[in-house]
């Protein structure tokens, strides 16, 4: 075999990483939570260091407001994921179910559901007012649910050989986060090759998995399309998992071209053994009509400028298309918000490759639609049939969409339309005032079972859930290789639970004080990820040190950030 590059570096990692796997097999669970928790105390130390290098990947100012991004998407996801994984470890380790002590509730249709947030005091506090649930398939009971929680791990010698992680490129904690799901939901000693743009990132994940690296259990590449064809390829990899876009996968799986097609076409893939993947899509934000202040619309405009514009849009679940109802009377004035919210947004550099091109493409479907900062808003959009329903533009682009309709006739038509017009199912975003929402009653309700959706969240984004570890992240279920949507397949799922559906997550319609007033019970002020959240840096670094070590000194520190954001 001709090739371009070296390969002799990926056939030495997995030659050790098949040695690797007999002392993975071998190793305790106590041990191997003790690896987390080592991993976890070198992440705290290393935070600085990789919010450094995530800078100089994105292009941002020291002093930049947005820093805050890559604090809590980096180090401070990595470090929640490491404790939750390590606590379930725990309950295993004593005999114990994840979910012994869980009290479990139900969702529509019979389905079980799990509280993944608020877990523990400290959630109640700083998240106050949100909530997160995993619902399970339907038809799986509670004892089956406890009984199964632990996956790979409750037979931890039965381990599943190599798996090759193909990192993504534009949330810092995917690529390790999905190492480890691989290493402990599915007990198999992992190759992670890093996307190129996170190469900076090298020396921080080798010193974070460091104790891992010294066992065999983890081997950290690096390289192109090239190398990375040439891993999951490889005879030593026994299952491939990969976040990206839906061509990429594709490309993996089917190979590309004519050759591609025609393999595609007879059902004979080009990649010979199985896949999992978190992809993308076109994620809808449904704003449900009801009364509203001045602030509500101010407020929200923020919220889905923030769902779309949050990393420059480099977001899997970033928002695309707004549904609004056509006769909502204060319809024109929540477009003048979002449109100031959008332009208010602060700048930053175009860093993912191909964005402006993916923008201008957007631009030449839907000329006069550009505003400030190489953002792009295409009001008044079709129904169906226009490509900014079925193309993932992965870039500063959002659609709106107008459908008839009040109350439930309206709530009907935008859940038909998310999921029968729009390409992937990663994430849906609700909003609705809290009387609307007492209004709606069982149709709400009804209308969060009907979304194929792998997370759907009311008055919050879905942006929550991957933050969340005890969360699943990933598609609704039921893709296949030759219409892949947005994957196969969840990652964090701290619980390890099985039979995963989707991740329902809630917030508050307004922030504090407001929330309060208007009848919530929430205390959470403007969310930190907003992107027009004045102090989310600092407020950003402040939750990533108390997620380090826990102190409870630190929390009057994040409350006054917060509060002045």
């Amino acid at each position: 075999m001709s090739t371009s590059f070296d390969t002799a570096g990926i056939d030495a990692a997995l030659a050790d990483l098949t040695q690797g796997e007999k002392t993975w097999a071998a190793t305790d669970l106590r041990r191997r939570r003790e690896l987390l928790d080592e991993l976890h105390a070198i992440t705290a130390r290393e935070a600085q260091a990789w919010v450094d290098a995530a800078r100089v990947i994105k292009k941002l100012d020291a002093d930049s407001p947005l820093l805050g991004e890559e604090w809590m998407s980096g180090p401070m996801t990595m470090l929640a994921g490491a404790q939750a994984l390590s606590e379930s470890l725990s309950a295993l380790e004593q005999g114990r179910s994840p979910l012994d002590g869980i009290a479990l509730g139900s969702a529509p249709g019979g389905r079980v559901s799990v509280p993944a947030l608020p877990h523990g005091v400290y959630d109640k506090l700083l998240l106050s007012g949100f909530s997160a649930d995993v619902w399970l398939k339907p038809g799986v009971d509670a004892g089956t649910a406890r009984r199964k929680a632990g996956l790979a791990q409750l037979d931890p010698a039965a381990t599943g050989g190599v798996g090759a992680v193909l990192g993504a490129g534009n949330i810092m904690s995917i690529a390790p986060l999905d190492t480890l799901y691989e290493l402990y939901a599915n007990n198999r000693v992992v190759a992670l090759k890093l996307n190129p743009i996170t190469d900076p990132l090298l020396p921080v994940f080798q010193t974070i998995f460091a104790p891992f690296i010294a066992l065999g259990l983890v081997r950290i590449l690096t390289g192109g399309a090239a190398e990375g064809g040439y891993l999951v390829n490889h005879p030593q990899v026994a299952h491939v998992h990969m976040t990206g876009g839906a061509p990429t996968h594709d490309a993996i799986v089917w190979g590309t071209g004519e050759e591609g097609a025609q393999r595609r076409a007879a059902g004979t893939p080009a990649l010979a053994k199985p896949i999992t993947s978190e992809l993308g899509g076109v994620a809808p934000v449904i704003v449900v009509p009801g009364e509203w202040s001045a602030a509500d619309l101010k407020f929200q405009a923020e919220h889905v400028a923030t769902m779309r514009l949050h990393n420059g849009g480099y977001n899997c679940v970033a928002a695309q298309t707004v549904v609004l109802a056509a006769d909502w009377p204060l319809k024109q004035q929540f477009l003048t918000e979002l449109r100031a919210a959008i332009d208010a947004a602060p700048t930053r550099t175009a860093y993912y490759p191909g964005s402006d091109n993916r923008v201008a493409g957007a631009l030449e479907s839907y000329p006069g639609t550009a505003r400030a900062n190489g953002r792009v808003l295409v009001e008044n959009l079709p129904t169906t049939g226009t490509p900014l329903l079925r193309t993932e533009y992965f870039s500063p682009v959002l659609g709106v969409v107008e459908l008839p309709g009040t109350g439930t006739e309206f709530l009907g038509n935008a859940v038909d339309f998310a999921n029968d017009e729009l390409m992937g199912t990663l994430g849906a975003n609700l909003i609705a005032d809290p009387a609307t929402i007492k209004e709606l009653g069982g149709a709400l309700d009804t209308a969060i079972a009907n979304l194929r959706y792998g997370t759907v969240a009311l008055n919050s984004w879905t942006g929550l859930a991957f933050l969340t570890p005890r969360a699943s992240w990933g598609a609704y279920p039921g893709h296949t290789l030759d219409d892949i949507q947005s994957g196969v397949g969840v990652v964090h799922n701290a619980f390890l639970l099985d039979d995963v559906e989707r991740t329902v997550v809630r917030g508050p319609f307004r922030p504090a004080p407001r929330s309060i007033l208007g009848g919530e019970f929430a205390t959470t002020p403007k969310p930190p990820w907003f992107v027009s959240n004045k102090t989310g840096t600092g407020t950003g670094r402040k939750l990533t040190e108390f997620y380090g070590d826990g102190k409870i000194r630190r929390l009057p520190g994040i409350f006054a950030s917060a509060l002045r954001g």
